[in-house]
């Protein structure tokens, strides 16, 4: 059976983002406002999938807005 290990260089953008989110976590939670699983779930993914900023404020807009009408 082989074991993986996955290794983040911290030097690497995809160690900077997770950082940084995880940084907003900490302060959205201190604030008395965490992050739900859904939210984190979604942001997890923007950074696996190396989403451009353009398109993560699209897809939250659009997930949002809808909301924002009723």
């Amino acid at each position: 059976m082989v074991q993986w290990t996955w290794k983040i260089r911290h030097d690497c953008p995809l160690s900077r983002a997770r950082k940084r989110r995880l940084a907003a976590m900490h302060l959205q939670e201190i604030e008395g406002n965490p992050l739900s699983a859904e939210d984190i779930v979604m942001f997890e993914m923007f950074e696996r999938e190396a989403w451009t900023h353009d398109r993560r404020r699209a897809y939250i807009l659009a997930q949002v807005l809808p909301l924002a009408a009723e």
